[in-house]
């Protein structure tokens, strides 16, 4: 008679061995996929700390625009004043007299008194956009700061003309991330610095390039610094040098 072949004591049958692994197998992978889990940055953990600009999608926002030169083929450059045109009588006769498409870009502690003056140029093409409620120097300020500021000027524009601003011209042309997130969430799209600045004197200076106009510069007329006692005449002269340039005065809404 045969015999079969003998088990040692105390072993297990192999079908058993399988069973017990793939039991062990089924409990270890999900702790192992905890421990990946943890160990990796939440999606929108990274993206705050990166300052991913997805996040701002996300949340209906888009970072704005940094502007001081508009890309285009047309023979237009844009003209921009930073308050103080109140103080100049002429000047708002001269932007009526040629329908002139300038912006003005308005603190309310500074041009709040001519607001009615200022209303009263807008069917002739003058555009009111936002420069702050105070004129503070904002790079560094905490965000709260900053947003009260652009967010509370924004809410003077809306009161008194019906405005509501996309574009802000930050004060003194200075500004940091955070004030790129206060006016988007303010609704700004474009913050609007300048290539060449009219100086008191009526000369031109360029902030980079080539020292002349090209279609698509931004001029600011005395950014910060208004003496408009003389600010028509030199508004004048300036038209004179961008039509012999073969440029005219365009209107930046329509472009940004």
């Amino acid at each position: 008679m045969r015999r079969g072949r003998s088990r040692p004591p105390g072993a297990a049958p192999a079908p058993l061995l399988l069973l017990l692994l793939l039991f062990l197998l089924l409990l270890l992978l999900p702790l192992t996929a905890c421990d990946r889990l943890a160990a990796a940055p939440a999606p929108a953990e990274h993206a705050a700390a990166a300052g991913d600009p997805a996040q701002d999608a996300d949340r209906g926002r888009r970072a704005p625009s940094v502007v001081d030169h508009v890309r285009t083929d047309d023979p237009v450059v844009f003209l921009t004043y930073d308050d103080s045109t109140e103080r100049d009588p002429a000047f708002a006769g001269l932007v009526r007299e040629r329908r002139l498409p300038v912006t003005l870009f308005l603190t309310d502690t500074v041009a709040g008194p001519a607001y009615g003056d200022l209303a009263r140029l807008r069917p002739f093409g003058a555009s009111l956009q936002n420069h702050t409620l105070d004129h503070r120097s904002l790079r560094g300020l905490p965000y709260a700061g900053q947003r009260a500021e652009i967010c509370g000027q924004q809410t003077k524009l809306r009161s008194r003309f019906g405005v509501r601003a996309h574009l802000f011209r930050p004060p003194h042309g200075t500004y940091d991330t955070t004030t790129l997130r206060a006016a988007a969430d303010c609704g700004i799209t474009a913050l609007v610095l300048w290539r060449a600045t009219l100086a008191a004197d009526g000369a031109l200076t360029y902030t980079r390039g080539e020292p002349r106009l090209h279609p698509g510069d931004i001029i600011a007329v005395d950014p910060d610094h208004p003496t408009a006692t003389n600010l028509t005449a030199r508004t004048e002269r300036l038209l004179d040098t961008i039509e012999e340039q073969g440029l005219r005065a365009g209107n930046l809404e329509d472009y940004v």
